[in-house]
């Protein structure tokens, strides 16, 4: 089968290679499935290059341990293993494995069958497979964590990327005001999904307009912790999703101190993959919300998409179609 491997650390230009791989064989509670899509996540950024150097600390040290990247599927299920339960032959499946494992960028994968659900069948796989990780992440962090309200007013850092599309959103089925921030090129697109105001992040730093929000969704964590504070109301509440691993760090050290002395909150999110994807689905389904995509791009191309998304300059859920 065709697979994008690495065998060492690098750039992804330098590192990853097409190569044909044997196809794998279900264990006992694995499920055999054919991948019809898959997207690009910050991990498989982060895993490629070995950066943070705290990955390889988990991942391996001089050379990674898996070397086949991707974390998100969508795809059919072509072999069961002798204890598999809750699926069959031939479903259509879609999930973030993250918790078992990645392995996506590949025509097959053999994967505990918890590690997926059933495809609504109103969505394609191109759609499905850009659901999982962004949506979990913007519904655990707005609505679990922030305890999102009608009316509020809301930030979203990072906002046209794959989380700040859904987010955006999911906030205003709460009819909320929402701000996104993001790079210049991005602001178009996200004036037309609706958007009450955009920033471009490097003409202006929304913690320093005096502007004040009940609620940021934070994508990118790339402003000092306490620069937060200003931009919170009072019982505000701030939620980080990821990016910069030293700021991660000293947002969960702040977090506790302040909330000695401020009514104000510092949350960092620890995603539980693939809970709440049956109500993103049934908003999917009413056509409350809808997948913003960034291709569907040939597998042949992961190497420059990774950079591409590393860069920054993906709109929405970047997107592979692996039967091209």
């Amino acid at each position: 089968m065709k697979a994008i491997v690495f065998e060492k650390y690098g750039s992804p230009e330098k590192v990853l290679t097409v190569k044909e791989i044997a196809k794998p064989t279900p264990k006992e509670n694995e499920v055999l499935i054919k991948i019809k899509a898959t997207a690009i996540n910050d991990y498989d950024w982060s895993l490629v290059r070995g950066k943070p150097y705290l990955y390889r600390l988990m991942y391996g040290l001089r050379k990674p341990k898996y070397n086949i990247s991707g974390m998100e599927l969508a795809g059919l299920v072509e072999d069961i293993g002798a204890n598999v339960q809750k699926l069959k032959v031939g479903d259509a499946v879609f999930g973030d494995i993250s918790n078992y494992g990645f392995g996506t960028f590949a025509k097959y994968i053999s994967i505990h069958e918890n590690a997926v659900i059933k495809k609504p069948d109103g969505l394609s796989f191109e759609e499905a497979t850009a659901i999982p990780h962004a949506a979990a992440l913007a519904l655990q962090a707005l609505r679990d964590i922030g305890e999102i309200k009608q009316g509020q007013k809301i930030l979203i850092n990072g906002g046209g990327g794959g989380v700040g599309t859904v987010g955006l959103q999911i906030a205003k089925l709460y009819n909320c005001d929402v701000t996104g921030v993001d790079s210049q090129d991005k602001l178009d697109m996200m004036n037309s999904l609706g958007f009450d105001h955009v920033i471009d992040y490097r003409k202006t730093n929304f913690t320093k307009t005096g502007e004040q929000y009940d609620l940021i969704l934070d994508c990118k964590t790339n402003k000092s912790t306490l620069s937060y504070l200003r931009a919170l109301k009072p019982n505000g509440m701030y939620v980080t999703i990821g990016g910069n691993i030293f700021n991660l760090i000293k947002v969960l050290f702040w977090s506790k101190l302040i909330s000695l002395f401020s009514t104000k909150k510092l949350r960092i999110l620890s995603l539980k993959p693939n809970e709440g994807l049956d109500d993103i689905c049934e908003l999917l389904e009413q056509d409350k919300i809808k997948c913003i995509m960034d291709g569907p791009y040939p597998i042949e191309e992961i190497a420059r998409l990774l950079q591409y998304f590393g860069n920054g300059k993906h709109k929405g859920k970047i997107v592979i179609k692996m039967d091209t």
